[in-house]
């Protein structure tokens, strides 16, 4: 009831998009100038340069011809589903007329739950890399299977209990790979706690300190690196509820995405504040087409 009062009209959203894309006042993306007046439709035409610009201009929901008050309400639904939405979910609760409208949708706000100034884990970091099967569309199975993506994961240890996490599909487990997912997700004079695997020698060099773990065979322990192997159950069993196990190669990074997101705010208890991130999020990246979005996130 208190979503639908604030956010019952087209007016009601812009407005909100407004002091979310520009809180200190109107910035010009052309000039840089900061005053303009209003022209119609939440339109804004700068005084130092004259261009035109809306609220919605270079943001997920430039192009979009679908009201903002069915945005807002994709995005509610969206982050008030503990365990993730599906595209069917998302198409029959808003009533869209296409699947693949509420497809596009939902990878579109999968990307906006990645900040482009986000903070870098630090201190003590587990980093480990796993293969992740989706069902087979070939009649295929066993190795050589074309449908699966090795992922890497990095968890931040906080004495005993899980911190924030990151995580990517990659092409390899060579040291390149390994290397550079590291310098991207992590903070450098971190602890970067491994396995023995050969990937991941060098990263010393590169302003890390490195922590080995390795199997003990005696005792059959071989839970060496125990965090990521608690995210990696978790990321498991999310794919097969919330998407029934149904997802495909080329988008799996989106997934990882919103897992992400959801895995790093696991303890808030405002939905409100989730919606508000993602929305804080939505307008400060790039505008991306369905084309982009079936292009393969593989790095």
């Amino acid at each position: 009831m208190e979503f639908e009062k604030e956010f019952s009209t087209e007016e009601q959203c812009q407005e909100y998009l407004f002091r979310l894309r520009w809180p200190d006042g109107f910035v010009c993306p052309y000039c840089g100038g900061d005053k303009a007046w209003h022209t119609g439709e939440m339109k804004l035409k700068c005084q130092s340069c004259k261009r035109s610009t809306s609220v919605k201009a270079g943001t997920i929901f430039q192009d979009t011809h679908k009201p903002l008050t069915l945005w807002f309400r994709a995005i509610w639904y969206v982050t008030s589903q503990k365990n993730g939405a599906s595209a069917m979910g998302l198409q029959r609760i808003l009533g869209l007329g296409s699947y693949n409208t509420a497809w596009t949708w939902l990878h579109k706000l999968r990307r906006a739950m990645v900040r482009p100034d986000r903070d870098k884990l630090q201190g003590r970091v587990e980093v480990d890399e796993t293969m992740i099967g989706a069902p087979e569309t070939d009649g295929k199975r066993g190795r050589g299977t074309s449908n699966k993506a090795l992922t890497v994961i990095a968890v931040e240890v906080v004495g005993r209990k899980l911190g924030r996490i990151r995580m990517n599909n990659v092409e390899s487990a060579s040291a390149s790979d390994l290397h550079m997912f590291i310098e991207n997700s992590i903070e450098k004079g971190s602890t970067i706690i491994t396995d023995g695997w050969s990937g991941y020698s060098g990263i010393e060099m590169k302003g890390y300190m490195r922590e080995i773990h390795i199997a003990n065979k005696q005792t059959g322990d071989d839970t060496v690196l125990p965090h990521v192997h608690i995210v990696a159950s978790l990321l498991k069993r999310w794919l097969l509820g919330t998407l029934q196990g149904a997802w495909s190669k080329e988008y799996f990074a989106y997934y990882l995405d919103e897992f992400t997101f959801r895995f790093n705010r696991r303890n808030s208890k405002s939905r409100g504040m989730l919606f508000y991130r993602l929305l804080q999020n939505a307008v400060q990246i790039e505008p991306v087409t369905r084309h982009d979005i079936r292009k393969s996130r593989i790095k």
